[in-house]
Order: C-alpha cells, then structure tokens, then sequence
C-alpha cells in the first residue's frame, strides 16, 4: 500500500477533529474530538514507520507514549468533567467560560472583595 492512502485518511481524521473541538459545546464530546486528532498522529506515526522501513520502529515506539498520554488524558478529563458537572450541573463549555465564584457584597457601592474599614 502506497503511503497515501494512511495520510489522507489521518489529514480527515484529524480536520474532523480539530471540527470537533471548536464546534462542539459539551466538554465530552471535545475529549472525543481531541482523541480522534490524536489517533490521527497515531496513524501518520505508524504508516511512515512502515514506509521509511525504520529498524528500530520509532514511529511505533512513539505511537505507544501517545497512547499511554491519551489514556491519562480521558482519565483526568473525565476526573475534571466530573467535578465541573457535580458543581455546576452543566458540561456546556459556552457556559463553563467563567470558572470564578461571584462574590456577593452586602453594600451595593463597594466592589466584590473591599473590606468595609
């Protein structure tokens, strides 16, 4: 099989990923889309592993730290998206934009934080 054919499919893979992260809103499908783009770099790593005829398998060798980093990447993304749902009751990313607790003064007049003296 002629190198092509991987890179065309890993340049779709990854343009539908990078789609993904900016167009969706739900913070899970974003870990989705960032793991499409990583599968992505997995194929080209290992598709010109193959065509370079590399002794010692570079391409694979990486292919598997990338793997063992997106493992850990879902594991303490979902961890996050857990603790942000379990606050917040919304895994809406547009609405995750200001991650601040709002602080409420009793004095109009003052701003959020001034001490009264």
């Amino acid at each position: 099989m002629h190198v092509v054919y991987p890179v065309v499919v890993s340049a779709l893979l990854f343009s539908i990923g990078v789609y993904g992260v900016l167009a969706r809103r739900n913070a899970i499908l974003v870990l989705m889309s960032v793991e499409l783009m990583l599968n992505a770099v997995n194929l080209n790593l290992v598709a010109f592993d193959v065509w370079l005829g590399d002794r010692l398998h570079g391409g694979q060798v990486l292919t598997l730290f990338v793997i063992v980093i997106a493992a850990a990447e879902v594991g303490l993304g979902l961890a996050i998206v857990l603790a942000v749902f379990r606050t917040r009751r919304t895994v809406d990313v547009d609405r995750l934009r200001a991650l601040a607790e709002v602080v409420r003064t009793s004095e109009p007049g003052r701003p959020d934080g001034e001490d009264a003296s």
